[in-house]
């Protein structure tokens, strides 16, 4: 099985490239962030004609997730327990959860598309709610994975932090001045892999950027960063054969400024039945 994440940012722009990829990679489930649409206005027709079953969860014109699998999908949540939610300007317990959490089982695998909010500036409300909602789903995984130490658990989608030196090419982003980077925001994604779930990909590519911004030729400079990432649980991990970080998907006419991120699992973690070859 083929599994990858997308932050397609804006899925009406991107259908056509979004499901041709996922037609020539071979994809069996892909989950997406920044659909930027409400459900009833998602291209469902486009991934149908392909073979592909969509659940997607979007409020507005900003935000939404979504999954595309060739599998059934079941058991769908638009939030993990005590995800908080955010409005600019009210304080408080009851403020709106956004669409940035949709969690569903296929083939027997607990799948969560994840957009993690940007946090905007280190002063901004929005950077409380970030490190809120980190300590969320760290609360959830941790939960999940004692409730089940042996879930396959991913957590798919984009992080909006860089947990490392070697994730940062983006000269713009300035240590003490700079989101993504921060301490705070570093510790969170730490806290979050210490609850039981791990970098798939890394392992496989050290190296790799999974982001370039629009402005200042970030592209062609490539001075990107890696933000986008597949975290899993030790039953996931260990079914993961390969990984590639899709980085052609950043050319040609009006892409993502996100490239797919996509692995490869052995049938439900061994495939010892395949027949030998001498």
């Amino acid at each position: 099985m083929r599994i990858a994440t997308w932050n397609v940012n804006s899925i009406r722009a991107r259908v056509g490239r979004t499901v041709d990829w996922m037609v020539r990679e071979d994809v069996d489930v892909l989950a997406m962030q920044e659909i930027k649409c409400k459900p009833e206005q998602f291209p469902y027709e486009q991934f149908e004609e392909a073979g592909y079953e969509v659940i997607a969860h979007g409020l507005n014109q900003w935000n939404g997730v979504a999954f595309a699998s060739r599998t059934a999908i079941t058991d769908v949540e638009t939030a993990f327990p005590a995800m908080p939610g955010f409005l600019k300007g009210v304080e408080g317990p009851d403020q709106p959860q956004e669409a940035r959490a949709l969690g569903v089982t296929i083939d027997g695998m607990r799948l969560w598309s994840l957009y993690v909010p940007n946090g905007r500036s280190l002063d901004d409300p929005h950077y409380a709610y970030k490190l809120d909602w980190y300590e969320a789903l760290a609360a959830y995984t941790r939960d999940a994975l004692a409730a089940d130490p042996h879930l396959a658990l991913a957590l798919m989608g984009d992080y909006n932090v860089a947990p490392t030196d070697g994730d940062v090419g983006d000269p713009s982003l300035v240590p003490g001045l700079s989101t993504h980077i921060s301490p705070p925001e570093r510790a969170a994604f730490a806290a979050l892999e210490q609850a039981g779930v791990s970098d798939v990909v890394r392992p496989i590519l050290p190296t790799g950027y999974t982001y370039w911004d629009y402005k200042q030729l970030r592209f062609p400079r490539n001075e990107g960063l890696r933000i986008d990432f597949i975290l899993g649980s030790h039953a996931f991990a260990d079914r993961v054969t390969d990984a590639s970080i899709h980085r052609n998907e950043r050319k040609g006419d009006a892409p993502s400024d996100h490239v797919p991120v996509l692995v490869d699992l052995a049938d439900d973690g061994d495939d010892d039945d395949r027949p030998m070859i001498f």
